[in-house]
């Protein structure tokens, strides 16, 4: 054989391989997204109440009581569970802007709270990270594997790390927003009249997050003080904050369309993290009415 028949066939070995790599790693990946989802659902408990009533915000600060009023539909039933599509970009720079796009699936339960994160994101043609980010019976958990074999890191604690992913938990509840009601375990702290402290425990674990509200009484923006950022192999604490957008009505709640994420550092606002829904399916406590 001439080079030219050799090189034909070493292109083709390779892209054998690659596709090779890429099903297998696929497959390996789905098993452990299978094994976090049923630790996630074998915690699980039906939350009570099972339906919300509106004389459970009396008491809490003003504008949680005029959020939770404009977002949630007096006696609708209470959000067991939720499954909630993003695709968007993701920024794979410490410090500058490296935006990669990604898509997700994301399944949370409410009792007792997790979630698992099954992120994708593209960094070529054909090669892609896959990410497990989640909060799971106490347990944080951080994964990302190129192709879903070559793993970067994986990190499961239940001290800061987990720490971290209840706060994201907590961060996030604007989308299942029955979770943010006193009788689901969250406890309000009055701050000014446009925001309040909100804290969410689990077991010996607790999380508060500072929640703002816009002038349509909808949750604007979430504040941390510090969460944890890693930067190379170090992790610091540092400020953070999620930013949501576009609200609609989706069964019998309003919930946000977009989202933004950042870090917010010393020489200046880091976002990186920038998704929109693209499925949003609930399951809930009790029948709708």
């Amino acid at each position: 054989m001439n080079w030219l028949q050799w090189t034909v066939i070493a292109l083709l070995l390779l892209a054998m391989t690659a596709v090779a790599l890429t099903f297998v790693g696929r497959v390996r990946w789905r098993g452990l997204t299978n094994e976090l989802l049923d630790h996630l659902h074998t915690a699980r408990v039906i939350p009570q109440p099972a339906r919300f009533d509106a004389r459970e915000l009396d008491g809490l600060p003003a504008p949680v009581q005029r959020y939770l009023r404009a977002a949630l539909t007096d006696g609708m039933p209470v959000v067991v569970a939720a499954s909630i599509g993003h695709s968007g970009t993701f920024n794979m720079s410490e410090t500058g802007a490296q935006w990669k796009p990604f898509t997700s699936l994301q399944q949370v339960v409410t009792q007792r709270p997790g979630f698992v994160w099954d992120g994708r994101v593209r960094l070529l043609p054909g090669l892609a990270v896959h990410v497990h980010d989640a909060y799971v019976a106490g347990e944080g958990v951080l994964h990302p594997a190129v192709q879903g074999l070559f793993t970067i890191v994986n990190l499961r604690d239940s001290g800061s790390l987990a720490h971290d992913e209840l706060m994201r938990y907590l961060a996030e509840a604007a989308w299942y927003p029955t979770a943010l009601l006193p009788s689901q375990g969250m406890r309000w702290q009055a701050v000014d009249a446009r925001s309040a402290d909100a804290t969410l425990s689990d077991g010996a674990m607790s999380a508060t997050l500072r929640f703002h509200f816009g002038d349509d009484g909808l949750i604007a923006a979430v504040h941390a003080d510090a969460r944890g950022r890693a930067v190379g192999s170090v992790v610091t604490p540092t400020a953070w904050e999620g930013r949501w957008f576009d609200y609609e009505l989706r069964d019998g709640m309003q919930v946000p369309d977009r989202g933004e994420v950042a870090w917010l550092l010393p020489e200046g606002r880091h976002a990186y993290w920038r998704g929109s829904v693209t499925s949003l399916d609930y399951e809930f406590a009790a029948p709708a009415r």
